[in-house]
């Protein structure tokens, strides 16, 4: 399948996979690159080493492009965007923030830009600024949220920009990169389903959490404090949202999730940490490499659209 997000990061399927923090390092990133989608080393809070031998382990495993996606609250982001440049990334996505002090840099060494948005005002601002593209993410999509759905949002930003939009929140087969794709988009960013993959390196717990989620099993905590966050129900939730509903100081909730999504994603407390996960975790019923993933949704996807 040929699209504009293809040709731009030189992939053969227009699926990339999210920046997800302390999900998306080497092995997932290069093993999605390598089946044919385009991989993202999630920089998150990482100090700028671990993202720059990240990036050199990657290209070890695959000669294939894969990118990095920057958290621009990061106080170390002014040094991963450099590290970007002098290691030869072709792409990079961004989120928590605004890339434009970055964009001559980035633009100068050809690296494509495409910035994470939750409005249309935003796509609009990016691609005025020289964004390559945009990922469009909904609020079905796990972990820090907007607050518009991904079949509103897309055709939205679709008709307001010009340049590529990607897909993102509440994807994850076939029939959803072909609704996408319907709805405008160039391409898709998925995550809960690589989280999944049988190269990503999240605990067994966490994966076997998303493999048995139902439909309503994910909620949205903070969002009294304008910081919501979308994961799986626990009891760190459950107890969460009780404190939020008796308005405790955001200080005490910031200190409750503190070190959460590791204790979830490397030790496997998927009671007491954050199981972050899209509402498309319902859909998710097994495990498989990188390349049966993309390969199936692909096939499924190619054959509702007639291609």
């Amino acid at each position: 399948m040929k699209t504009k997000v293809t040709e731009l990061l030189q992939i053969e399927y227009p699926i990339i996979q999210g920046g997800m923090a302390w999900v998306a390092e080497h092995h997932l990133a290069a093993a999605v690159s390598e089946a044919g989608g385009f991989g993202l080393i999630g920089a998150a809070s990482a100090p700028p080493e671990i993202v720059r031998e990240e990036i050199r382990k990657a290209k070890e495993l695959t000669d294939k492009p894969f990118g990095v996606n920057i958290m621009l609250l990061n106080p170390n982001a002014d040094e991963v965007a450099k590290i970007v440049v002098e290691e030869g990334i072709q792409a990079v996505t961004t989120g928590a923030g605004n890339p434009e002090k970055y964009m001559p840099m980035w633009k100068e060494a050809g690296v494509k830009v495409i910035p994470v948005v939750a409005s249309v005002a935003m796509a609009k601002r990016m691609e005025r600024y020289g964004a390559d593209a945009v990922v469009a993410e909904g609020m079905e999509a796990g972990g820090h949220i907007g607050n518009q759905t991904t079949m509103a949002l897309i055709p939205q930003i679709v008709d307001a920009v010009n340049i590529p939009v990607i897909a993102a929140g509440g994807i994850g087969d076939g029939r959803g990169v072909a609704a996408s794709f319907m709805l405008g988009a160039e391409g898709v960013q998925m995550g809960t389903r690589f989280v999944v993959a049988d190269e990503s390196i999240v605990h067994d717990n966490y994966k076997d959490r998303i493999v048995k989620a139902k439909d309503i099993d994910s909620v949205v905590t903070g969002q009294s404090t304008g910081h919501p966050v979308r994961c799986l129900r626990n009891q760190m939730t459950k107890e969460y949202i009780k404190k939020e509903q008796e308005g405790v100081p955001f200080e005490e909730l910031e200190r409750m999730t503190l070190g959460s999504l590791r204790k979830a994603v490397m030790d496997g407390d998927i009671l007491n940490g954050t199981v972050m996960a899209g509402q498309i975790a319902g859909l998710v019923s097994k495990r498989q490499s990188c390349k049966e993933i993309l390969q199936e949704i692909m096939t499924e996807a190619e054959k509702l659209l007639h291609c």
